[in-house]
C-alpha cells in the first residue's frame, strides 16, 4: 500500500459474510470480536466513543427494533368493542302529541343521526375545521404524535395534531388522560379502526359523540340547542359555527359573553375560508355568508318537574311493555316517544287542579292535610290526553292519577247498571234471568233489607246487610235512571245482588277496569269499594259515549329510535256492552248533569254527562264525566303518608258536615270542562 493513502471501503473487512465458516454460519455476525468495544487501537477517553461505523449499527438496530415493536404492537392491537357508557348513551326524548319536545331524559344529552342526514356541507365545514386530509389519511397524523411526543419529553402534555379518527378512538374507546400511553393506545386504535371501519363510519360516529356544548353530545342535539332545528335543516354557515364549537366549547359559545363571541366570530369566518381553500365551498357561496349566524339564547332546561315526571314515567311504562324494550336498553336511550299527551289539556287540567287547590289551608285547618287530588283525562279511542299527578314531580312521586288504593265509591254505580241492562237479574234461586229496563222500579228508602237469591244477605257480623243512601234519605219507589240520576244507592247496590256480583265484576272488567283493583264480592262491592286509577276509570266511562266500544287507554302513539321506527302494540278496541246498553247508561249520566244530583256542573257543561262519587267511609271523593269524546275522572282523598291509611274527608276545604265528598271534584271537573269546550 502506498503511504499516505486511505484504503477503499469493502465489506470484507468486516468478515461478512465470514471467511472463516461454512454454510449457514458464514451469516451469523461474530459479535463477540467484531465489534470491538471498548476499541482495542485506542487510548484514554476516545477508547470509549464508538466508531461511526458502531454508530451505524446502533442506530440501524434501534430502527429495526423500532419497526418490530411497533409491527408487534399493531398485530396484537384490537379495536375494543365495548364503547365508553357516555360514547352509547343518548337522551331519551319524549314529544307532545302535537310533536313538540316535553322532555329529555338520561345522564347524557345525546341523540345519534346517520351521516346521511347530516348535508354535506356541514361534514366539509368539521373536516376544513378539523382534519381536511380525513378521507386520505391513514387515521393517525404523524407530524401530530411526534409533536406529541416532543412535548412529552419536555414536560408538556400530549395534546395536539390528532386526526378525527384518533379524536373518535380517544372519546369513544380510551379516557381523557393525556399521558403517553393512552396517546400509544389512541394512535395503534386508530390505524386499526381505519383499516377496519370505513370512512363513513368514523366520521359518522365522531359526529355523534362530540361534545358541543350547552349538555349537548352529537351534532343532532347541538343543532337543536342551538338554533332549535333538525341538523338536516343546518346551513354551512350554521354548520360552520358547530364546527368552531369542536376546538372548546366553552370558549366559542356566544352565549358565554363578548369574547367568546368574538372568538366564535373568527373561527366561524376561518372555517368558511378554509373551506373555500379546500375547494369544498366556491368563493361565490362563501360571499353569501357574511353575517355571523347567532345562535338562539340559551334554551331553559326541561326537566321532570311540576307535570312532566308523572307523564314521563306513564309513557316509559307503556313504551317498555308494549315496545319490546328492556329497562337496561331503555336506559342506554336513544329513543324517540311520540305521546298521546295534548298539552293545551294538561295545561288546562293542572289549572283547574292548582286554583282548588288554592283553596285549601292545611297550615290553619287540620282537614286540609295530606289532602291529595288526581285526574286524568281519556279520549273515546283510548288515548290518555292529560294527567295531574300531585303538585310537583319532584317532590312527590307517586301519581294520584294512578292510584290503587283509593276505592271509587259511587262512581261505580254505572257500571252496575250497565251490568244489570245487559245480563238482567236473577231474584229467585234457580230461577230464570230476567230483563231490566230503565223504568224498573226498586225500593229506594234507606236501611232496606239487602236481598238474593236465597233469602236476606247476612253479614260476618251476624246482622242483615242493609240499604245505606247518603245522607240517610229514603225516596220510597224509583226507577233505575232515576236512582243513578239523583245518586240514590239503594237500589244500585240491591241490583247488583240481583245481577250477581260475580257478573257485575265480569262487567266492570269487559269496561276495561283491572282485575287486581277489584273489591270483595260482598254488598259493599255495588257501592265501589274497588280502586280503580282515574286513567282506568276515566276509560271505562268512554264506553257509554261511544257505543259500547272502548280501548284500553295508552300513552304512546309511536316510538323511534334514532330516526328508525320501533314497532309498538296498540291496545284493540273492543265490545264491552252494547250499544242499546251504552246508550240508556248515557241517557242516565247526562240526566244527572242536567236534572239530577250534578246540578253543580250543568252550567259549566249542560251537555255534558257524568256521576259523583262518594263513600260511606267518607274516604273518598270522585266525580266521572265525559263531553265531546273526552272523559275525565277528578278524585279526592287524603292520606297518611307513614301508614298509607286513607283519612276522613269531613270539612276538607271548610266544607261543612252536610257537604258531599264530590263537591271539590265535580268543581275541577267543571272548570276543566268548560276551559276545553273550545
Amino acid at each position: 500500500m502506498v503511504a499516505g493513502r486511505r484504503r477503499s471501503w469493502s465489506w470484507s473487512r468486516l468478515n461478512y459474510p465470514r471467511a472463516d465458516r461454512d454454510g449457514w454460519r458464514r451469516w451469523v455476525p461474530d459479535w463477540g470480536r467484531r465489534i470491538d468495544y471498548p476499541r482495542s487501537g485506542r487510548r484514554g477517553v476516545l477508547r470509549w466513543l464508538p466508531s461511526w461505523r458502531q454508530w451505524l449499527l446502533l442506530a440501524g438496530g434501534s430502527f429495526g427494533l423500532l419497526v418490530v415493536t411497533a409491527g408487534v404492537m399493531y398485530a396484537t392491537t384490537e379495536v375494543p368493542t365495548d364503547l365508553n357508557a357516555f360514547a352509547t348513551q343518548q337522551n331519551n326524548v319524549f314529544y307532545w302529541s302535537d310533536g313538540t319536545e316535553m322532555a329529555r331524559t338520561g345522564l347524557v344529552n345525546r341523540q345519534d343521526v346517520p351521516l346521511d342526514e347530516v348535508p354535506t356541507q356541514v361534514q366539509w365545514a368539521v373536516l376544513a375545521a378539523e382534519n381536511e386530509t380525513f378521507y386520505s389519511d391513514p387515521g393517525i397524523s404523524v407530524s401530530g404524535i411526534a409533536r406529541a411526543v416532543y412535548r412529552m419529553g419536555s414536560g408538556g402534555d400530549t395534546q395536539g395534531g390528532s386526526t378525527i379518527t384518533q379524536q373518535y378512538v380517544k372519546n369513544a374507546y380510551l379516557n381523557q388522560r393525556q399521558d403517553f400511553s393512552r396517546k400509544l393506545d389512541e394512535m395503534f386504535i386508530a390505524l386499526k379502526l381505519d383499516q377496519q371501519d370505513s370512512k363513513e363510519e368514523i366520521l359518522s360516529g365522531y359526529l355523534n359523540i362530540s361534545w358541543f356544548g350547552r349538555g349537548s353530545y352529537g351534532i343532532e342535539r347541538a343543532a337543536q340547542a342551538y338554533y332549535g332545528k333538525d341538523v338536516s335543516e343546518l346551513n354551512v354557515s350554521e354548520g360552520a359555527f358547530l364546527a368552531s364549537l369542536l376546538k372548546g366549547a366553552s370558549l366559542y359559545d356566544p352565549a358565554a359573553g363578548p369574547e367568546n363571541h368574538a372568538r366564535a366570530v373568527e373561527r366561524w369566518s376561518w372555517i368558511l375560508d378554509r373551506m373555500v381553500k379546500i375547494g369544498k365551498l366556491s368563493a361565490a357561496e362563501r360571499a353569501r355568508y357574511t353575517a355571523f349566524p347567532e345562535p338562539n339564547p340559551v334554551p331553559p332546561l326541561v326537566g321532570l318537574n311540576g307535570q312532566t315526571g308523572y307523564l314521563v314515567d306513564l309513557a316509559k311504562s307503556y313504551a317498555q311493555s308494549h315496545a319490546d324494550i328492556s329497562p337496561a336498553r331503555f336506559d342506554l336511550g336513544g329513543y324517540q316517544i311520540y305521546t298521546t299527551f295534548e298539552k293545551p289539556k294538561e295545561e288546562a287540567l293542572t289549572e283547574a287542579v292548582q286554583a282548588a287547590e288554592k283553596k285549601l289551608d292545611p297550615d290553619h285547618r287540620p282537614a286540609d292535610q295530606n289532602v291529595h287530588l288526581g285526574a286524568a283525562s281519556v279520549a273515546t279511542d283510548g288515548r290518555i290526553l292529560a294527567v295531574y299527578g300531585g303538585p310537583d314531580y319532584l317532590k312527590q312521586g307517586f301519581d294520584n292519577a294512578n292510584t290503587v288504593n283509593v276505592p271509587v265509591g259511587s262512581a261505580f254505580a254505572p257500571l252496575v247498571y250497565a251490568a244489570g241492562l245487559g245480563q238482567g237479574v236473577q231474584r229467585e234461586r234457580d230461577g230464570a234471568r230476567t230483563p231490566v229496563t230503565p223504568g224498573t222500579t226498586y225500593n229506594g228508602d234507606n236501611g232496606v233489607d239487602l236481598q238474593t237469591p236465597e233469602g236476606p244477605y247476612w253479614g260476618r257480623d251476624g246482622k242483615k246487610a242493609k240499604t245505606a243512601n247518603d245522607g240517610g234519605k229514603s225516596w220510597g219507589s224509583i226507577t233505575l235512571r232515576a236512582a243513578l240520576e239523583q245518586s240514590v244507592n239503594g237500589p244500585v247496590q240491591q241490583l247488583g245482588m240481583d245481577v250477581g256480583l260475580g257478573n257485575v265484576r265480569k262487567a266492570a272488567i269487559d269496561l276495561g277496569l283491572l282485575p287486581d283493583s277489584m273489591g270483595e264480592l260482598t254488598p259493599a262491592y255495588a257501592l265501589g269499594n274497588s280502586t280503580p286509577s282515574a286513567i282506568r276509570l276515566a276509560d271505562a266511562y268512554t264506553a257509554f259515549d261511544a257505543e259500547g266500544k272502548r280501548t284500553d287507554p295508552y300513552s304512546v302513539s309511536s316510538v323511534s329510535q334514532n330516526g328508525a321506527d320501533v314497532p309498538v302494540a296498540k291496545p284493540a278496541k273492543v265490545q264491552a256492552v252494547t250499544p242499546e246498553v251504552a246508550a240508556q247508561v248515557d241517557a242516565a249520566l247526562r240526566g244527572a248533569v242536567k236534572e239530577g244530583a250534578d246540578k253543580g256542573v250543568r252550567q259549566a257543561a249542560a251537555d255534558g254527562a257524568g256521576k259523583p262519587g262518594t263513600t260511606q267511609e267518607r274516604n273518598a271523593g270522585w266525580y266521572v264525566g265525559y263531553r265531546g269524546d273526552v272523559a275525565t275522572a277528578v278524585t279526592l282523598f287524603r292520606l297518611d303518608l307513614k301508614t298509607l291509611e286513607l283519612l276522613p274527608l269531613t270539612g276538607v276545604g271548610g266544607a261543612a258536615q252536610n257537604v258531599p265528598d264530590s263537591t271539590v271534584p265535580a268543581g275541577i271537573w267543571s272548570a276543566y270542562t268548560k276551559a276545553t269546550a273550545h
